[in-house]
């Protein structure tokens, strides 16, 4: 945070003081004044699954707390159009003068286009979970946490659960989710780079467009395809609890391990019974009382989404807008931090 010395000569000239006045925009955390009025959509990939209504949750907690006239809707479209359903929601919510759309991407760069058209209509845009790849249209992304981060734990899981070495594949959501894709990659480096890695293989990428029974699918399919795979990794809260009940209900936990990102909650049955040894995830609650609080800020006038502004997110804490490192020219606020779980301490986690 940015400390400005405040002993100045007598007789200073009024230039000095204006650059002291022009660093105080960012000397303090800002804090968001409660009452104002601001209309707010939180925007999911689609409804229906239980971390999107945990945002909700905290984005409700939220608008409580501030005390907002305004109003707080959850829409989504189903999982089968996503993609352009969240195009039209996004481009109804413009119409209609929403002040921010809160967006979970699942669309790719497909929806830049009506991002863009958003902003210059008055509609700010804040993504989380997933951002825009391109950065257009999008003021800021709330990042749940670091994602060149993930792709490392989602690799030592896959070690660990395979012993050390052997053929592992990845369960993913849909081919056009920006989060996916940037943890894949991450994962991906990890794997060439590292030679703690060196003998781990992965073998395939597969995609269950996070519907529980496709996912389930794709799951046996990967193990008839690849005979000799130790580790399925499913960065999806949908498709590593698909993939841990299809190991459990063919009975092949004790040939291939899922690993992955998922809900304590979801998971604690199938880490206990050795299918899924290890997962991680974050505070799905936090995440979404953290975007509201940001895109209260922006509504509000408290914050412009310009790189260095701090501000604070009620009982989470000060946060700082950055430069987004995966993304050139974009920016973020980094959330943090996950949790790895195991047969330790899931069973506290998911009560």
């Amino acid at each position: 945070m940015l400390k400005l010395k405040t002993v100045v000569k007598l007789g200073c000239v009024a230039a000095l003081a204006s650059t002291l006045m022009a660093g105080a925009a960012f000397a303090d955390a800002v804090k968001a004044a409660p009452g104002g009025t601001a209309n707010l959509v939180l925007l999911p990939k689609f409804l229906g699954i239980l971390p999107f209504d945990q945002a909700n949750r905290g984005a409700e907690e939220a608008h409580k707390e501030l005390g907002n006239k305004g109003t707080l809707q959850y829409i989504g479209p189903t999982p089968e159009n996503s993609v352009a359903g969240q195009i039209e929601m996004l481009t109804t919510a413009t119409t209609q003068k929403q002040n921010v759309v809160m967006l979970s991407n699942n669309a790719g760069d497909q929806i830049a286009a009506a991002a863009e058209a958003a902003q210059a209509a008055g509609t700010k845009v804040v993504t989380w979970d997933s951002p825009i790849p391109s950065g257009k249209g999008e003021s800021v992304f709330v990042a749940q946490v670091d994602f060149g981060s993930i792709g490392v734990v989602l690799a030592d899981m896959a070690l660990s659960e395979a012993g050390g070495a052997g053929e592992i594949a990845i369960l993913s959501a849909t081919p056009d989710a920006a989060n996916q894709n940037a943890w894949i990659e991450a994962m991906k480096k990890a794997l060439s780079t590292d030679a703690k890695y060196k003998d781990l293989k992965l073998v395939d990428v597969v995609y269950g467009d996070d519907q529980s029974e496709k996912s389930y699918n794709a799951a046996l399919a990967l193990v008839d395809k690849h005979k000799d795979l130790k580790v399925i990794v499913a960065p999806t809260t949908v498709g590593i609890a698909a993939a841990s009940k299809a190991m459990q209900d063919e009975k092949l936990c004790d040939k291939v391990k899922i690993s992955g990102l998922g809900l304590p909650a979801e998971m604690v049955s199938y880490t206990m019974n050795g299918c899924a040894p290890e997962f991680a995830l974050w505070s799905f609650v936090d995440l979404g009382y953290l975007t509201y609080y940001t895109s209260y800020l922006l509504a509000t006038g408290g914050i412009k989404g310009e790189i260095g502004e701090e501000f604070e997110a009620g009982r989470m804490g000060k946060f700082k807008i950055e430069e987004d490192p995966g993304r050139k020219g974009a920016k973020r606020v980094l959330m943090g931090p996950f949790t790895v779980y195991n047969k330790d301490n899931v069973e506290a986690a998911s009560k």
